[in-house]
């Protein structure tokens, strides 16, 4: 099924979609998506506010990813992407990541302060150098060989150092010296975000995990 452009998809259509079609998902699935098509509306609403939007995109993201027993690192966005990617038919995380964002996700990438080793030789000493070129030619090499999963696990990557250090206080709210970051990391998201929840809503019959945090019905 050919998808429709991420602008002409929005909250409130999924949202209308998910309610008529209520009964083709399982309630693990249905809530999953009601969090993640939330919290992507919560985005949309701080344009004023970069930090607030990158944040609020990022759970949506993670409402999207988090199941029970997720691993963390680069493995916990690599079966996800790797299922979005088999079910985009018309290939349309590809055409992202190369017709618009391949110089961004280079940037993301090639940024050391988005390496977690890095931040570790801060505190504690030792050689992040070596391994960051491996990785980061690693990264690359997934961009020109096309490997769509790999480089967008690897991108999330970056991007939840980035988180770590927004959402743990390890960066000023609105500061100057990681604007760049966040401003790149609000527009990847903000457009994978659509495409990410179209595929999950048209494909219910998939399985999509167990919820870490499923609704617990008041036993009463």
């Amino acid at each position: 099924m050919s998808l429709p452009e991420p602008t002409a998809i929005t909250p409130e259509g999924l949202k209308e979609q998910l309610r008529a079609q209520r009964d083709l998902f399982s309630e693990d699935h249905a809530t999953r998506l009601h969090r993640a098509i939330s919290w992507w509306r919560a985005a949309q609403l701080q344009e004023d506010h970069t930090d607030l939007q990158f944040i609020t995109a990022w759970i949506s993201l993670n409402a999207c990813a988090l199941n029970a027993g997720t691993a963390g690192g680069h493995a916990r966005f690599l079966p996800l992407m790797q299922q979005l990617v088999r079910l985009d038919e018309a290939q349309c995380l590809y055409e992202l990541l190369w017709n618009t964002y391949s110089g961004p996700v280079k940037s993301l990438i090639k940024n050391p302060y988005l390496y977690g080793p890095f931040w570790e030789a801060q505190r504690q000493g030792g050689d992040w150098q070596a391994d960051f070129e491996r990785d980061s030619v690693e990264a690359l090499n997934c961009l020109s060989r096309k490997k769509v999963a790999e480089l967008l696990s690897i991108t999330l990557q970056r991007l939840q150092v980035l988180q770590d250090q927004v959402l743990g206080g390890g960066a000023t709210c609105g500061s100057q010296v990681n604007r760049e970051q966040v401003e790149t990391a609000v527009s990847l998201l903000l457009s994978l975000l659509p495409i990410i929840l179209r595929l999950m809503l048209e494909h219910p019959q998939e399985e999509w995990g167990e919820l870490a945090y499923p609704v617990v019905r008041s036993q009463v």
